[in-house]
């Protein structure tokens, strides 16, 4: 649940909206985890309006709130407001350290100006005269105490250094939260959309290729009905592993939802991203899966594969949906093979 949301809904309303989401959630036969209470609240307050709007898509196309569904409502909707809890809190750290780190310098320099006051002192009085010993005591009196501040500036200083730091990392730790599939470990659908969107203008701008590769589980919903969703979530795990072990580092793999994981191939063309596709359609098939409450060993596992490159001056959208032509063609011509682009206008599988 969001802040916004605790803040708006009294006891007496939050107890009526609580029965409201599991009411939902009986009659979409949706498992009662915390992570779902979490959507199906948020969706019976109304305070997430894009979550609301797409479950209400997910209802009327009689959408199963399975399992993979869920997890990408949560991570798509829920999970980004909750980590964003922690970035607000940023800017009065800020504040903070800015408002203490001000307070040092300025009596830094305040100290300073007396220091070279008190030396200025000295000097006149040396030259008028007096008594050596007396003005050595000043001096070392002075040092001393200049020595001291410069140390408790310095420690100062260090530990603001050390929670900028902090702030930095937690920065970080929410980005990362924010652009990765807790299931998979992948990249995101968000962090697919960017990573393409900036790989687009730059073929564009290079002329260097640019390709997609679509891959889709086949018979999935078997595998989860029939082994549970435990055994489910294993497989999209191992086939994330795969493409993470057979694609460059210059390549991104990300979930796109539900059993349906992608990658962008910058500087990769057709005939490349094709033999890219076969070489993780035959590691897939070559995996072998272990239940691991029973041992028992699992029938074959295989991936359908479509490939699309970029077509400069065609947008995302119509690269994606080429690429997802592809894949339902190679799921329709028997499944377990790649197909690209050339199927579609050829009439056959290539």
């Amino acid at each position: 649940m969001t802040d916004a949301a605790l803040e708006e809904i009294n006891p007496d309303h939050a107890t009526a909206v609580a029965e409201r989401a599991i009411r939902f959630m009986v009659q979409h036969g949706v498992a009662p985890t915390p992570s779902n209470f979490a959507i199906w609240f948020n969706y019976s307050s109304g305070s997430l309006p894009e979550l609301k709007r797409t479950v209400d898509t997910l209802i009327a196309s009689k959408k199963r709130f399975d399992s993979a569904t869920c997890r990408d409502l949560f991570t798509a909707y829920v999970a980004p407001n909750s980590a964003s809890r922690g970035v607000g809190e940023v800017p009065e750290r800020l504040k903070s350290i800015t408002t203490e780190a001000t307070r040092f310098v300025t009596n830094a320099i305040a100290d300073n100006r007396t220091q070279l006051q008190v030396m200025d002192d000295v000097a006149e009085r040396a030259e008028r005269g007096i008594e050596p010993r007396s003005l050595v005591e000043c001096l070392m009196e002075e040092l001393t105490k200049a020595t001291t501040r410069a140390s408790e500036l310095e420690m100062n200083l260090n530990e603001t250094s050390c929670e900028l730091d902090a702030i930095r990392e937690s920065l970080n730790s929410a980005q990362q939260r924010a652009n990765t599939d807790m299931l998979t470990d992948l990249p995101n659908r968000r962090a697919f959309d960017e990573f393409l969107r900036v790989s687009q203008i730059s073929a564009m701008e290079s002329g260097e290729p640019l390709s997609l590769l679509m891959l889709d589980i086949d018979h999935f919903k078997k595998c989860n009905d029939n082994f549970g969703h435990g055994v489910g979530d294993q497989v999209l795990r191992l086939i994330a592993n795969v493409l993470r072990e057979r694609l460059r580092e210059s390549d991104l793999p990300a979930r796109y939802g539900g059993e349906e994981l992608i990658a962008v191939l910058p500087g990769a063309g057709r005939d490349l991203s094709k033999a890219v596709a076969e070489q993780i359609r035959r590691s897939v098939e070559e995996c072998r899966i272990t239940r691991r409450s029973t041992g028992e060993l699992l029938p074959t596992i295989t991936v359908s594969i479509g490939v699309a490159q970029f077509r400069p001056g065609e947008s995302v959208a119509e690269l994606i949906e080429r690429c997802d032509a592809a894949l339902y063609l190679a799921k329709r011509t028997g499944r377990n093979r790649v197909v690209t682009e050339k199927s579609l206008e050829r009439g056959f599988v290539a």
